[in-house]
């Protein structure tokens, strides 16, 4: 009777070691081959956005004044990264590419305190251009 187990156990053992595969058999995969997406266009991006400092380069360029921008860089609380002009800057920038300008004139960028919603924060204003190569 103590037989039985021990058999029935040496044949599970066995039984199992037979599903087994070699090492050197390649597994064949049972999941569908991924498939393969058309190739997406290149999206163009646009011409970067000029920033003009100074008013006295527009002399004798034709322009059109497409309207004012503004770019924010905002400290939320006293433990966040301070607020920086350069990313204020660049944010105008990428407003004014909304409006199809490739040119912003700088009026302004400083950093203010006591905005709702910003411990400090920093604003550039510009009014967005479209200079023409005429």
């Amino acid at each position: 009777m103590r037989a039985l187990p021990i058999c029935l156990l040496a044949l599970m053992l066995s039984g199992c070691s037979l599903l087994s595969r070699s090492p050197v058999e390649p597994v064949k995969s049972t999941a569908a081959a991924p498939k393969v997406e058309p190739e997406k266009p290149k999206v163009t991006r646009p011409a970067p956005v000029r920033v003009i400092t100074d008013a006295t380069e527009l002399v004798g360029k034709p322009f059109r004044d497409l309207g004012e921008v503004t770019g924010e860089s905002c400290q939320a609380s006293n433990q966040d990264s301070p607020p920086n002009i350069p990313t204020a800057r660049k944010r105008m920038q990428i407003n004014a590419s909304k409006l199809k300008a490739n040119a912003v004139l700088q009026h302004s960028c400083e950093v203010t305190s006591g905005t709702p919603g910003c411990y400090r924060q920093a604003v550039c204003v510009g009014s967005a251009l479209n200079i023409s190569s005429k």
